[in-house]
This record gives C-alpha cells, sequence and structure tokens, in this order.
C-alpha cells in the first residue's frame, strides 16, 4: 500500500480510574521525525510508543499526544496526597526563609497541584497494556487515513504517467518526418551559405548535425522511467525516495529532449512532459 505522510488518528478509553487519550497526525519529512507530548505520570511510556509507531512508519513528521484525565471524585472520596503536602510546607518555608517577602501558598493553589488529590490513588505503571492497547487501535486508524491518501496520490500521480506516456506516442512518429524536412532546409541553407561546397562536405555536415538532434535514445529512457514509476507504485510501501529520484531522471531527459530540439513539436512535447513531471514531483513530497 503506497501511504501518504499526512494522517490524523484519536482514540479515547475509559477506565475505572480516568480516562486515557491518544492522538497522532503527521505532516511531510524527509526522514521520521518523532514528537511525543506526555504527562510527567505517563512520560515511561515514551519509549515503547516510540518502538511500536517506529515500527509501522518509516517517513513524516509524527506528533504523539497521551493524557490521562482522571475519573471525577465525590466529596468523601477526596483525600490529600500526605507526602505530597508534607513535601510542599517544607519547600515552602524553605523558600520563604531565603525570600521572606514571598507569598504563602494558598490552599487553592495546594489542592490544585498535581497528584495532591484524586490521581494519589492511580497506578499509571499498571496501566501500561492499557496504554499500548490504544496505540495500535490509533495506529491502525492513523495508516489506514494515510493509506487512503496515499491512494489518492498514487491515482493523481499515475493520470501524470498516462498523460506523458500519450505526449511522447504523439510526438514520436512526427519526429522523423519533422527532422527531415528541417534537415533538408538546412542543406539548402548550407549551399546557399558555403562558396560551393562539395556534395561530400555537406552530406557530412547534415549527418554531423542529424546525429546530434535525434531523440529516439531519450524518448525510450523516458519510457523505461516511466514503466519503472507504475512498478514502484503497484509494489507499494514506502517508495517517497525512490519516486522522488525518478522524477529527476525523467526531469533530466526532459531537459536534453529540449536541448536537443531543433523541431517545434520536439519542443513543445519537452515543455509538457516537464509540466507533467512538476506536478508528479509536488504529489510525490506527499507519499512516504
Amino acid at each position: 500500500m503506497i501511504c501518504s505522510m499526512t494522517g490524523y488518528a484519536v482514540k479515547t478509553r475509559d477506565l475505572e480510574s480516568g480516562s486515557l487519550q491518544l492522538e497522532l497526525k503527521s505532516v511531510n519529512s524527509r526522514y521520521l521525525d518523532f514528537h511525543f507530548r506526555i504527562g510527567e505520570e505517563l512520560r515511561f511510556m515514551e519509549m515503547p510508543l516510540r518502538e511500536l509507531l517506529a515500527a509501522s512508519l518509516s517517513r513524516g513528521k509524527v506528533e504523539c499526544r497521551l493524557a490521562f484525565n482522571a475519573a471525577s471524585l465525590r466529596g468523601e472520596q477526596l483525600q490529600l496526597n500526605p507526602a505530597l503536602l508534607d513535601g510542599l510546607t517544607a519547600l515552602n518555608q524553605q523558600v520563604r526563609q531565603q525570600m521572606p517577602e514571598a507569598k504563602p501558598l494558598t490552599v487553592n493553589e495546594v489542592l490544585r497541584w498535581p497528584g495532591m488529590l484524586g490521581e494519589q490513588g492511580v497506578d499509571f505503571a499498571a496501566l501500561a497494556p492499557q496504554v499500548l492497547a490504544l496505540a495500535r487501535a490509533a495506529l491502525a486508524d492513523f495508516t489506514a487515513t494515510r493509506g487512503r491518501e496515499g491512494e489518492k496520490l498514487a491515482q493523481t500521480i499515475v493520470d501524470r504517467v498516462n498523460a506523458m506516456r500519450a505526449i511522447v506516442a504523439a510526438v514520436a512518429p512526427r519526429i522523423p518526418e519533422a527532422q527531415a524536412a528541417f534537415l533538408d532546409k538546412l542543406r539548402q541553407r548550407l549551399q546557399e551559405a558555403l562558396a560551393g561546397p562539395s556534395d561530400d562536405r555537406i552530406l557530412q555536415e547534415v549527418a554531423v548535425f542529424a546525429t546530434r538532434i535525434d531523440v529516439a535514445e531519450e524518448l525510450t529512457r523516458l519510457n523505461t522511467h516511466l514503466d519503472e514509476v507504475e512498478r514502484i507504485l503497484k509494489a507499494g510501501g514506502a517508495s517517497g525516495k525512490r519516486l522522488d529520484f525518478l522524477m529527476q531522471e525523467l526531469n533530466r531527459e526532459a531537459n536534453t529532449l529540449a536541448a536537443k530540439s531543433a523541431v517545434t513539436e520536439v519542443s513543445q512535447a519537452a515543455m509538457e512532459l516537464k509540466l507533467l513531471i512538476e506536478q508528479m514531483r509536488e504529489q510525490i513530497q506527499n507519499l512516504e
């Protein structure tokens, strides 16, 4: 499957102690680049999540957000975290000894301190299997969205490939006749420009020029590269870098075609081919 580097997925799982939410989103990047946004209580899950994602993704700037929202507790269930409260009290006293002008912590600030209420009873280490299960579900949706986007991009590229084949097929049969007419004009101009040239000299000059403007090899290589583009798209998988390289090769052949052009038909074909190649390159920049 051809995948885009752009994707999004979010999953939530309700637990007795609260709810877990994991969000994945990605944009284009030359390499695989992870950014994790995880609360301190679940920071230990970053490495397992990184390994899980890296096993399925190969390119893109991927952002992973993991959050835990503790379940609301009734008034009779609310309990202070004694150890945390003692620690805050000691720190508050130390700060005020060094900075007497500092304001003491208010009751509201103490109660809002992370872990002071409600969350102290949560065993976050025990949540690891739930987090991984949630991550796998989110990754499946995430991969599916990237696949759907990649399928659309691949079809766009195939359409451009077919358009390039049509241009080559239309112009190739007309090139020999057009070049022959051009060479006849060149022969006449040489006869007029050179004072009494021999037929051998004119034939030699015309033959040399005919070799320089022969584009049969470029047209053959263009078709070969287009075959490879279609083969890679059908094979699927991470193919963005290979396709980007092929765009360079196609562009090189189109440039050579334009440089060797001696007739209008070839010049127009080269310009149309370069336009289609650039359109394909823009789409390929989004592929994994």
